[in-house]
């Protein structure tokens, strides 16, 4: 009886812990219900640029990088794929969602230390910056290997500096 009673108690706080992170999460969801809907990805996206394996961290409110969106799978954690093309970024992502970003979408690209309850060596996320509707969001990614970091990075920063000449150039 004597570790029956603490037992019990120990389950009961971790119960209330769960509830009260159930209804943190619905209450989140409520507040980021104007939050646009993602864009379509596309069928045959193309040959990539380049591309890495790794971890999608969070897509989170731009500059705010502890604010994790949680509307249409952007704050779930998950092994992923990123690829660019000329025409966007697509994150392939395992048991969420895949997320698409439009070249015209991107605002920047930059390499940080942490996000979202995720923290590495200085310089060991990309994350970029984009438009969602009227929402700037920053998007994290990890990849697998170090060399791929840099590969992504170089691919994102002339995708994103070409952008505004190809839209220039199409008329829009």
């Amino acid at each position: 009886m004597d570790k029956i009673l603490p037992g019990l108690l120990m389950l009961a706080i971790i119960a209330v812990v769960f509830v009260l992170l159930a209804i943190g999460w619905r209450n989140r969801l409520k507040r980021q219900a104007d939050v646009e809907q993602l864009p379509p990805v596309p069928t045959a996206p193309g040959e990539p640029l380049a591309t890495a394996e790794g971890q999608y961290v969070a897509s989170t409110t731009g500059g705010d990088w502890l604010d994790r969106i949680a509307v249409h799978g952007l704050g779930i954690r998950t092994n992923s794929t990123l690829a660019v093309y000329r025409h966007g970024v697509l994150f392939d992502r395992s048991g969420a969602p895949d997320l698409y970003i439009p070249a015209a979408s991107l605002g920047g690209v930059r390499q940080d230390s942490g996000m979202a309850g995720k923290f590495v060596e200085k310089d060991g996320l990309l994350v970029v910056t984009w438009m969602l509707g009227s929402h700037e969001l920053d998007t994290g990614f990890r990849t697998r290997r170090a060399a791929d970091k840099d590969l992504l990075y170089t691919a994102l920063q002339e995708l994103i500096s070409s952008a505004p000449a190809a839209d220039a150039n199409s008329g829009k």
